[in-house]
């Protein structure tokens, strides 16, 4: 039998919370409840969920603090997390990504928003159909092992970047609008703010270091990832050895 995507559902409020369990049961997916950041904690610590639900305010630890807590370790680093909150602000939602949320929905949402962001979200947490390995002067992606490195030093990569990078160096040199990255990343049916690229286009280059260069915003247009200026630093080096 075909396991349920295990799904932890972090909600103080239970009215709400027993409504987004029944509506995940009777979609295919196996809800856990809990209602405050202690017992997360608790059940990411004794199973990984394949997804996690994070309300904003909780009682005790915000769900951004424990968002922020999840990326930094290694074993949680790649659940993916969709933040749950009535803060609609512009700001408050590039927080809730910057503190490594995936996704970021408003209360209140329609259940069929909220089941299209939950299976957009496992889509990109699937593997690639093929395994691939993806060089791009000294930037190397495998998708069999999900690995990074950069002049054979290994890069930590969240989930979502994995998959924008992975695109971005399949075609590198071409310029991809916010649109075209939102449909082939995260899917032509999700509702998520342009805006959301940009945050993840921050987070991809400081995870990438001194690669992070690569990546080229377009004024006007969008995105690119250029191995130019690479070319240009390698030209440069090998005329100067000694440098």
């Amino acid at each position: 039998m075909r396991k349920l995507p295990r799904i932890l559902v972090v909600e103080d409020e239970p009215a709400i919370a027993e409504l987004i369990a029944v509506n995940l049961k009777h979609n295919g997916f196996a809800p856990t409840l809990v209602f405050d950041g202690e017992a997360a904690r608790r059940e990411v610590d004794a199973e990984l969920p394949d997804i996690i639900l994070l309300d904003w305010m909780l009682p005790g630890e915000s769900g951004a603090s424990l968002a922020r807590s999840w990326r930094q370790h290694e074993r949680t680093k790649q659940v993916p997390i969709l933040m749950l909150t009535a803060r609609s602000d512009e700001s408050d939602k590039v927080q809730g990504l910057d503190a490594g949320a995936d996704d970021y929905i408003t209360k209140p949402f329609s259940t069929k928003e909220l089941l299209a962001r939950i299976r957009a979200v496992l889509r990109r947490r699937s593997p690639e159909t093929v395994d691939d390995v993806v060089r791009v002067g000294e930037l190397v992606l495998d998708t069999a092992t999900h690995r990074v490195s950069f002049r054979q030093q290994e890069l930590k990569i969240g989930p979502t970047e994995f998959k924008l990078l992975h695109h971005l160096m399949k075609n590198a040199e071409r310029v991809h609008t916010r649109g075209s990255l939102l449909d082939r990343v995260w899917g032509d049916h999700v509702f998520i703010e342009e805006r959301t690229v940009d945050v993840h286009i921050k987070r991809l280059r400081e995870s990438l270091g001194e690669a992070g260069s690569l990546i080229e915003t377009v004024r006007g247009a969008g995105y690119r990832l250029s191995v130019v200026g690479m070319r240009a630093a390698a030209v440069v080096s090998a005329d100067n050895p000694a440098a």
